[in-house]
């Protein structure tokens, strides 16, 4: 499920960035927020994963390593959201362009 929604939230962003080159910000607006709310919902579901899960860090080295490695993913993904969100403000207060947009280019 994770992977269907992280591919999702690549394909939005690629969508909304192709919009806003085109100069369509209504549209880049509509797939920027279907990004963050694929960036949101897939922070819920690792929450969720590791509060139902059935082993800690400390049991074994399993542990260990799928707490860290989801935790560093985890953390991108929340940064990466929270970086999309002030594209978002932006993009509504008209600070991008189809030829001045390195802000959301380096975001996304």
């Amino acid at each position: 499920m994770n992977t269907i929604i992280l591919v999702s939230s690549g394909l939005t962003i690629t969508w909304s960035h192709y919009s806003l080159i085109r100069n369509d910000v209504g549209e880049s607006k509509i797939r920027l927020m279907m990004t963050i709310f694929l960036g949101v919902y897939f922070s819920c579901l690792q929450l969720f994963e590791y509060v139902n899960a059935s082993f800690t860090m400390a049991d074994s080295v399993y542990g260990s390593t799928f707490f860290i490695s989801t935790g560093f993913h985890g953390i991108h993904v929340i940064v990466g959201t929270t970086f999309l969100i002030v594209c978002l403000v932006r993009l509504i207060s008209m600070h991008f362009s189809s030829y001045h947009h390195f802000g959301f280019e380096a975001a996304s």
